[in-house]
């Protein structure tokens, strides 16, 4: 297995992880069955995706809702859905010419990135921008900050609901 530095910096804080292979479980519905089951072994409430890169299906998600976030790299509902991930939703704001994108948390469901919109916040698009350069901006100007609040945000009403 090559090593994630994910699994690296958890294992260093002392916080439990476990890897999963779609591989290794014989695809998607069988990472999924596994998936499931690690997570109710531990009795998870809150599903956190941050460069997942890979659909869940509805089968999936159906068990989960609004219990599963992620963060996309624009404002949705533009550059998002099947095929829009990574540096490509950053060429496709660039090669569209918008002079704003951002990022969005949404919850996830059996649509890809069509969940309800949790959080968005704009980013600039400046003229001599890379894809690369402008997802770096992304990142720590939109995402870095959204992800951690929708999670507060969410847990919080997971644990209000519970009293």
């Amino acid at each position: 297995m090559k090593s994630a530095y994910a699994l690296e910096r958890a294992k260093n804080a002392g916080i439990e992880s476990v890897f999963i292979s779609k591989k290794a479980e014989g695809g998607q519905e069988g990472f999924e069955n596994k998936l499931q089951a690690v997570l109710n072994e531990r009795d998870i409430d809150l599903i956190i995706l941050a460069g997942f890169m890979s659909i869940l299906t509805a089968d999936f998600t159906a068990k989960w809702p609004e219990r599963i976030i992620n963060v996309h790299p624009a404002l949705i509902p533009s550059f998002c859905g099947k095929g829009y991930y990574g540096l490509k939703v950053h060429e496709a704001a660039l090669e569209y010419g918008v002079k704003v994108t951002g990022a969005t948390v949404h919850f996830v469901n059996e649509v890809p990135d069509g969940g309800r919109i949790i959080f968005q916040k704009a980013v600039e698009v400046k003229e001599d921008d890379t894809p690369e350069t402008l997802q770096r901006r992304v990142m720590e100007e939109a995402e870095w900050q959204l992800l951690p609040a929708a999670a507060e945000k969410v847990s919080g009403e997971i644990i209000k609901e519970r009293e």
